[in-house]
């Protein structure tokens, strides 16, 4: 016969504010929290800085959540707004190298494009142009974009998080973050020639 256990709670179970209430008395239970969101704190930076930088702002991100835990709110059972919020701010202290990152992007789509090898499969050809095309356009575009339009349309895309999360992430209401998410996509869709502005999601990798 199985056993049954009451009252304990698996790792997986327990909840973001569950383990920071745990730090007033045991502060490496942080630990756990920068297991759970360490790689998605870190891809999300890459994404946006490329690695070099991202591996300072995912770092830095957790030690500004360790520095401030007291003033998290329980009532919140997940962190994972919070995180994005210190990880945002950080990044935009980067906005320069961000602005850079999305002019080689385009760059290099300018530079696949004219000097491509015109030898080999035809279709492989099409299909790797096509896709430099489509990411050179989409970081000519997403640098266009205001800041912090850009912000929230990529907490959407490349971070999942809702238009709730976003809103406690920036700490800005939820009808600013609709406006400023109807906004975004509608110059990027204007600059992608009416392509699909959710593709954003599928590049920078």
């Amino acid at each position: 016969m199985g056993v049954v256990t009451q009252g304990v709670s698996t790792a997986a179970e327990v909840t973001d504010a569950e383990i920071i209430g745990r730090m007033h008395g045991n502060p490496a239970a942080f630990e756990a929290i920068f297991d759970r969101y360490y790689p998605a704190i870190h891809g999300y930076a890459s994404r946006r800085l490329g690695r070099d930088l991202a591996d300072d702002v995912a770092a830095e991100t957790f030690l500004v959540a360790f520095d401030k835990w007291r003033r998290y709110d329980t009532a919140q059972d997940s962190a994972r707004p919070w995180l994005y919020g210190i990880a945002s701010n950080l990044i935009a202290g980067h906005e320069r190298a961000e602005a850079r990152r999305y002019r080689a992007f385009a760059r290099a789509e300018r530079l696949a494009t004219a000097g491509a090898n015109l030898d080999g499969d035809a279709d492989q050809l099409a299909i790797r142009l096509d896709a430099e095309a489509v990411r050179g356009r989409l970081a000519a575009a997403l640098h266009e974009i205001a800041p912090s339009d850009r912000e929230v349309l990529l907490l959407v895309a490349w971070a999942d998080l809702t238009g709730e999360e976003i809103a406690r992430a920036l700490e800005i209401p939820a009808g600013t973050v609709r406006s400023r998410l109807h906004r975004a996509r509608k110059g990027l869709q204007v600059a992608l020639g009416g392509a699909d502005p959710t593709a954003v999601g599928r590049d920078f990798e």
